[in-house]
């Protein structure tokens, strides 16, 4: 809920490009879910607690507006100018509003099975305002159950992020999470094996020694940035591809046992294929075939405005 009563609040408009729709981006997959981002269904908004790069704390509520996207910002003080313009483009960038997808919604609309993704205002993947967080998140979700993904991801919020006041928590920051030990990752984030790589890459990260945040902007081949990622120990072909996709590189289709059972649904009556078949059916798309692939596999989500 709001925390007005004591807070600044400023209120802002972004506008949005040309195929764009608010909540199909945020359900464009699991990361609203996740902790700081919380959906509130019944007021219809997103919200997520926003830490500024000099350690503010603003809490941001976000809804559809036919303007484009309303922001309420909620902060211990008013806000300067250059905190305004980081809450926002924080915002921006979660919501992928600066990425091009020209190409990509011309490719969707000259193939019949797939032109419903640019009608819908599909094709903007939700993503964290950092790097660090979408991988460490990414890591949360290898080998377990979704429910544990959820556990981690709130533990590491409660128990190593700042709070802001009504018991809202940010992602810890990469010094934070350095600092911990395995044995208490293993009983208080109840991270188990991937307890190790998380402090591990956290280090890295802190002193400096890995710029993650570069990934976006690399000037790097998909496949060479692919092999960089990879380099982070506890990040396999799965969460690479995938992480791929926040990064703006949709060249991999990131298969899991999820989305192999759902192609496997969709094209064959649920008879298993191998992943040489379902490459090459989506080979034809060329950069945009992992984009293509996430959104056919998860269509029958566009039939409800919060599918889960």
């Amino acid at each position: 809920m709001p925390f007005s009563d004591s807070r600044a609040v400023t209120r802002s408009n972004i506008r949005v490009p040309r195929y764009f729709s608010f909540w199909r981006t945020v359900y464009s997959h699991g990361w609203c879910s996740l902790p700081p981002f919380v959906v509130d269904k019944e007021s219809h908004e997103l919200r997520r607690l926003l830490l500024l790069s000099d350690g503010t704390l603003v809490y941001s509520i976000l809804r559809e507006a036919s303007t484009g996207i309303r922001i309420r910002a909620e902060s211990p003080h008013t806000l300067t100018s250059s905190q305004r313009s980081e809450v926002r483009a924080q915002l921006r960038s979660c919501f992928r509003l600066d990425e091009d997808l020209s190409d990509f919604f011309a490719v969707v609309h000259k193939d019949r099975r797939s032109r419903w993704i640019r009608s819908s205002g599909s094709g903007r993947l939700l993503r964290a305002p950092t790097v660090f967080e979408d991988l460490v998140k990414m890591m949360c979700t290898t080998n377990c159950s979704w429910g544990l993904t959820e556990i981690m991801v709130q533990n590491l919020t409660t128990k190593l992020g700042e709070e802001f006041p009504g018991g809202v928590f940010s992602f810890p920051t990469p010094a934070k999470l350095a600092s911990c030990t395995e044995a208490f990752m293993r009983k208080e984030i109840r991270s188990g094996y991937r307890s190790t790589y998380l402090i591990e890459f956290a280090e890295r990260v802190a002193s400096g020694k890995l710029d993650v945040e570069f990934w976006r902007k690399s000037k790097l081949s998909t496949v060479e940035l692919f092999e960089e990622v990879r380099g982070v120990k506890g990040i396999g072909e799965y969460a690479a591809g995938n992480l791929l996709r926040l990064l703006g590189r949709y060249d991999y289709l990131a298969l899991d046992s999820w989305v192999r059972a759902k192609y496997a649904e969709i094209h064959h009556g649920g008879r298993k294929v191998s992943d040489r078949t379902i490459e090459r059916a989506y080979q034809k798309y060329g950069t945009w075939r992992g984009l293509i692939f996430w959104y056919e596999m998860t269509k029958d989500w566009l039939n409800q405005k919060f599918p889960f």
